[in-house]
């Protein structure tokens, strides 16, 4: 099959490399799209010999961006359209709804409380994204929390299915001579502790409580490294020396060689104030290394073998557990066995590529049952010849289910000032 993937923009991310992982296994042929904001992913992706195009949008509300989109999946002529967060999806589905691509879906990353990626899930904002839904076929949840959230905003359970996220072990596994080439680098002692955080700097990862919660237990021996880089950084610049533990805290800013900086820390800490997976504990677990996590929908069920634990996303909670870990000292690196049997990057991207599939042949029987019945009496729908629309209840079935009503389209993406209104 011929894939397209439809993206944001592919700066530094969870749902970008991701993306990139997916690529690297998918037994498909694929491209990829990107809205605007090529940035370090896609230079990756190009690397790894693959294609990047930049649709070049210069604003969050430019309608024309949905023409050259259609154009560029009906020149492609790809069999499936595959949208990665919010952006892409309200102008991707559409798209490939339009250029009658027989497989539309969707991948949903990050759906929080009360924040759709860092977007207020305001009314509008939600019937944009259920809109546009409907001229999908189903949607990818990355977690049950997701599912969930998802089903209570309004998505019908049937249209909703659940494919984590994956692990690439070897992208991530502990070297130890990547560990003492890190450590040198920021002048880190083989026998210091090193107190680890990666992700981009955001006021949800909460990297303010870790420094607030660590620095007691830092000193000469014991240090804290920040990996990432974002709006943050000077606010979490201010919080460690208002404790006085700048000299303590390593900053290493965004850095790609993510199994070097996994294996040059002791201890990994994720301290967001809401998860819809946690992947980067996931890659913590498979370097070897014990995790403290405040939410980490991915662990939920899974057995841990004691080398991650739950914490409280308070500074004294924190510190607990921190001072628990620190007194023990640096641990025998050791993976989680059910970390490598359900989250592996292959066998997930094989149950993304079953998906395409399956879905292409429930198109296919549905269509080859109306041409052998004959149009329906009256005139129909534009949806009703539509591919792409069949659900994954449908799957089994052979038919659609929820094709979108007529206009959709258009009705919600026919002004600026209205995408504005929204969130776009």
């Amino acid at each position: 099959m011929k894939v397209l993937h439809v993206i944001t923009g592919l700066n530094v991310g969870g749902a970008e490399l991701q993306l990139r992982s997916i690529l690297q296994h998918t037994r498909h042929d694929a491209d990829v799209v990107t809205l605007y904001n090529p940035g370090p992913v896609a230079d990756m992706i190009r690397a790894d010999g693959g294609s990047v195009r930049n649709l070049g949008m210069t604003s969050n509300t430019q309608l024309s961006a949905l023409a050259r989109l259609y154009r560029l999946i009906g020149q492609g002529r790809y069999d499936a359209v595959h949208t990665h967060l919010y952006r892409s999806q309200i102008y991707g589905r559409p798209a490939a709804w339009l250029a009658r691509t027989p497989v539309v879906l969707s991948t949903e990353h990050s759906i929080g409380e009360n924040r759709l990626e860092r977007r207020r899930m305001t009314a509008g904002v939600r019937a944009l994204y259920l809109a546009t839904e409907r001229l999908s076929a189903v949607t990818i949840a990355v977690s049950p929390t997701v599912r969930e959230r998802l089903v209570n905003w309004g998505l019908k359970p049937a249209r909703v299915t659940v494919i984590p996220n994956g692990v690439d072990l070897r992208r991530v596994a502990f070297d130890s001579e990547a560990r003492e080439r890190v450590r040198a680098e920021h002048g880190i002692g083989s026998g210091d502790y090193v107190i680890g955080v990666l992700g981009r700097l955001d006021a949800n990862k909460r990297f303010d409580l870790v420094i607030e919660a660590a620095a007691p237990l830092l000193d000469a021996t014991t240090k804290l490294m920040i990996v990432g880089k974002g709006d943050e950084h000077q606010h979490l610049v201010e919080v460690a020396a208002a404790n006085n533990v700048s000299d303590r805290v390593i900053f290493t800013g965004e850095r790609h060689d993510v199994a070097a900086m996994l294996s040059a820390t002791d201890l990994f800490v994720a301290s967001s104030a809401q998860e819809t997976f946690g992947l980067s504990v996931l890659e913590a677990l498979a370097n070897g290394a014990p995790a403290l996590y405040t939410t980490c929908p991915a662990l939920n069920g899974i057995e841990v073998e004691g080398r991650a634990r739950q914490v409280p996303g308070t500074v004294a909670g924190m510190r607990e557990a921190l001072a628990a870990e620190v007194s023990v000292g640096q641990r025998e690196r050791r993976t989680v066995s059910a970390v490598e049997t359900e989250y592996g990057i292959e066998s997930v991207t094989a149950r993304i590529d079953d998906l395409y599939e399956q879905l292409a042949g429930a198109s296919r029987r549905w269509f080859r049952r109306r041409v052998a019945s004959g149009p329906p009496a009256g005139r129909p729908s534009p949806a009703a010849t539509r591919p792409g629309t069949v659900a994954p209840a449908a799957v089994a079935a052979g038919g659609p289910a929820g094709a979108p009503g007529p206009n959709t389209a258009d009705a919600e993406t026919g002004s600026s000032s209205a995408s504005e209104k929204v969130g776009l």
